[in-house]
């Protein structure tokens, strides 16, 4: 089976780390989305359309990311599997992140799956709960140089990976790699007012909410992989928390006292 999760976009924004007072985005208790104000007559006239718009409006997100010191952020996502005969199958999970400079813990819960991801600046961790085995290996100085590393050598995307890339400004090759952007309308994820824009690349279609105002948090992703026919998707609502206050010791592995350690495996080619 095929995950949608090995898609360049499906696995970073959230590395942000500069200067900001604590300030928590919280989402008011309205749940559900509502219709875009403004729906595309004419979605094909939108095709190699860039918007400076919308360029402008990822480069807000990102430079306002890059303010914070620390963040906290969950994410509630699906994600298409689909199968050696072509049939989709959803998958939901959750994954929660902490992360500060050089350092980050992520939490993922699926269906089918736990890991725990641990890197503290100068050792990278992967941890199963629930089969009980753990592999560590030395890491770089950097959260985006571990992001690379580990990609290269072991063929490992974290979730929502490109979050991590926006946060810290490394995404301007993404920028010029843009088929297409451009502003869809205005919508609401959960309460909060966002504006919605869609983007394309060679091989995947991505749609981001910006939230509104002065604090313009992506709040829901959608990505699509354009490689495979069934055009498995993945789909991510996000809140966030600005400079959290966390220990040395929120970055710490301590193995279960039953976990085995084993060998991290190289990989060879395009990654997980």
């Amino acid at each position: 089976m095929k995950r949608l999760g090995s898609t360049p976009l499906a696995v970073g924004l959230i590395l942000a780390i500069a200067t900001a007072q604590g300030t928590t985005a919280q989402t008011p208790p309205q749940s559900g989305t509502a219709m875009p104000q403004s729906a595309l007559e004419d979605p094909i006239a939108n095709e190699g359309v860039i918007e400076d718009g919308a360029i402008d409006a990822l480069k807000e997100m990102s430079n306002f990311l890059m303010t914070a010191k620390t963040l906290a952020i969950t994410s509630q996502g699906s994600m298409d599997v689909v199968t050696n005969d072509g049939q989709r199958i959803q998958l939901d999970g959750t994954t929660s992140y902490k992360i500060r400079r050089p350092g980050f813990v992520i939490d993922y819960e699926s269906d089918i799956k736990s890991r725990r991801f641990i890197y503290d600046g100068k050792t990278f961790t992967v941890y199963s709960p629930k089969l009980g085995y753990y592999s560590t290996v030395p890491a770089p100085a950097t959260n985006r140089e571990v992001l690379d590393t580990i990609y290269n050598k072991f063929g490992i995307r974290l979730p929502l990976e490109d979050l991590f890339r926006w946060g810290d400004g490394s995404n301007a090759d993404r920028i010029q790699a843009l088929k297409s952007a451009y502003e869809v309308g205005s919508a609401t994820i959960d309460g909060v007012p966002t504006d919605h824009f869609a983007f394309r690349e060679a091989d995947v279609d991505w749609e981001v909410w910006i939230q509104k105002g002065d604090q313009p948090w992506p709040r829901k992703l959608v990505i699509i992989d354009r490689t495979d026919p069934a055009r498995p998707t993945f789909t991510a609502r996000l809140t966030w928390q600005m400079n959290p206050t966390f220990t040395d010791a929120d970055f710490a592995f301590v193995p279960d006292a039953n976990a085995k350690q084993i060998k991290m495996a190289t990989y060879q080619g395009t990654g997980e």
